[in-house]
């Protein structure tokens, strides 16, 4: 954590509120001259980074975001769980900022800095912030700094009867706040139904002993609220450096949303489901791990399109376990999908899928995968050796499919043209949020050769090109990420695999391994591909119904198939 600069500037009139109260105002001064001036500030952009790495720097930064003016500011010490949580009740039920970075004798730059911005005339001090009593002796580091600045210090102990009595309002006993829940717990307070937040293990007797002593007499200036930022949602990870700084948002009247620890907005339903029912006018990022997220511009609008993927999200993975059909619609020659009509095919689906619900801990999504382009052995009118479907013979499969609520991969065999043409054929069915998209090299020809001859290949780079071009369709389209799979059985089907670009979010791609036979070679053919195959990709597994020595069922392989795949095909 970087070292900050501590100065000593709340000596004026600093007061421990335990025993005796601040002094009142004046008898004869006018009311409306002692009111506490706050002004909120909407954030000028449609998303704004707050990604400070240090508390005392991210509560000073949201302080900035959200608020112009505030007479009067709540500060807490760094490291006094008990009194930031407490300290986040009275900033919220007064409306006023939460800074961080005092431990009674010195404060941090940045508050200094924030207070003077602020106007701040009055501070509350909770807990370990709170000034040290008349009399007692300061650190060194405080003395040698004997800074000073005009603000009134009200001290408070860390207790819920202090802090309620200074600021003369009733808080609500509120369940204990368990380790990692802070920023939750916090996000979660009412301003109009102030709530006074504790640990789960507090300090105990010290604290109900100073309760018993607090006076609840005008301790605190009026204060004329502000505006309300209700167009404003603020989205956290969680992590407790942000507490401070989500409950300034809470206290501007920022809606504050936890996303669960994940970085990127399409992975949290809760806040995609925001996103496009409360229509935002300004988001705020709050936590440093948002700074780190590439293209969380175009993630944000995808977001907030409120479009998901079947089993929820925007993110295929983790999350989701697929299990799909093989085949073509008009044939059952070519895999299961095809021996029955659409309906019966996507009950099918279903039958197939739910044995796996009980086997794992995620979502199971029934799929179909449907070959769009089925390798030929004449070269047709094209000459390419490939038969290309119709869009409008796959559309009602694809729409009743997606309708039915299922993942839906288009899969292409291309003989002698490249894969980029043909996927570009499919385009109106590609840009639906719910349809993937699958190559297979084993039918990619070269200029003379023909199928059934040699095993097809792709170099690497035509495959970085569908990369390209469907990460490109995909976030022109603000649509949740698509599944691109790469079938493959052996090593030389995809040359250079190791140069796959797998830099683009708006995708996750996928190999597949199509090997059928004994379980032994399966397994063999699934342990080489993982071994040659780069970082960061899926893993599909085949189940043949007519090939395989035997067939495994779901609970064999769940049970024999490692690691575990995100995809299990049946043809």
């Amino acid at each position: 954590m970087p070292v900050r600069a501590r100065a000593l500037p709340i000596a004026l009139t600093a007061a421990l509120f335990t025993g005796a109260c601040t002094s009142s105002p004046d008898e004869g001064s006018d009311p409306e001259e002692q009111a506490a001036q706050v002004a909120t500030a909407a954030p000028g952009e449609r998303l704004t980074l707050v990604a400070d790495e240090d508390p005392v720097a991210m509560a000073a930064s949201a302080s900035r975001t959200f608020f112009d003016e505030a007479g009067v500011v709540v500060l807490v010490a760094e490291d006094d769980r008990e009194g930031t949580l407490l300290g986040a009740s009275a900033a919220v039920a007064l409306g006023v900022p939460l800074l961080v970075g005092a431990d009674g004798s010195g404060v941090d730059q940045p508050v200094l800095a924030e207070l003077e911005r602020l106007g701040t005339t009055t501070v509350l001090a909770v807990g370990d912030a709170a000034p040290a009593p008349a009399g007692a002796s300061s650190s060194s580091a405080a003395s040698s700094s004997p800074a000073e600045t005009d603000a009134e210090v009200i001290g408070v102990p860390a207790d819920p009867a202090a802090v309620a009595a200074v600021l003369d309002q009733e808080l609500a006993e509120a369940d204990p706040v368990a380790e990692g829940g802070e920023v939750a717990a916090v996000a979660a307070l009412d301003p109009a139904e102030p709530a006074a937040l504790r640990p789960e293990s507090g300090r105990g007797g010290a604290a109900e002993e100073s309760s018993s002593e607090a006076d609840a007499e005008g301790s605190l200036p009026e204060i004329e609220a502000a505006e309300p930022l209700e167009g404003t949602l603020v989205m956290t990870t969680g992590t407790p450096d942000a507490l401070a700084a989500a409950a300034t948002a809470r206290a501007a009247g920022a809606r504050v949303l936890v996303t669960g620890g994940t970085t990127d907005p399409r992975a949290s339903e809760e806040l995609i489901s925001t996103l496009a029912e409360d229509d935002a006018e300004h988001v705020v990022a709050l936590g440093a791990g948002f700074g780190a997220e590439e293209g969380l511009d175009w993630k944000l609008a995808t977001a907030a399109t409120g479009t998901q993927l079947p089993g929820g999200g925007q993110v295929l993975f983790p999350g989701r376990m697929m299990v799909a059909l093989y085949g073509h619609p008009e044939t059952g020659a070519l895999g299961v999908l095809g021996e029955q009509p659409v309906e019966a095919a996507i009950q099918r689906a279903r039958e197939h899928a739910a044995p796996y619900e009980p086997l794992v801990d995620t979502t199971v999504v029934p799929t179909f995968e449907i070959i769009a382009t089925v390798a030929s052995a004449s070269a047709g009118p094209d000459g390419n050796y490939s038969a290309e479907g119709e869009v409008e013979m796959l559309r009602p499969w694809v729409e009743a499919a997606g309708e039915a609520g299922l993942y839906v991969i288009l899969d292409l065999q291309p003989g002698r043209t490249d894969f980029v043409t043909q996927a570009e054929l499919y385009r109106p069915l590609l840009e639906l949020p719910y349809v993937g998209l699958a190559l297979d090299p084993e039918w990619r020809l070269g200029p003379n050769e023909v199928h059934l001859v040699q095993i097809g290949s792709v170099d690497i780079e035509e495959v970085n090109r569908v990369v390209t071009w469907l990460a490109d369709l995909t976030r022109e389209n603000e649509l949740p990420q698509k599944l691109l799979v790469l079938h493959q059985f052996r090593v030389d089907m995809i040359p250079g695999l190791e140069r796959l670009d797998t830099s683009r979010d708006e995708l996750a791609i996928m190999v597949h391994a199509d090997g059928q036979g004994g379980q032994g070679a399966k397994q063999a053919t699934w342990q080489v591909l993982h071994r040659n195959a780069p970082e960061g990709l899926f893993w599909g597994w085949k189940n043949f119904y007519d090939e395989d020595i035997p067939m495994l069922t779901p609970a064999q392989t769940i049970e024999q198939v490692d690691p575990l795949p995100e995809l299990v095909t049946y043809q």
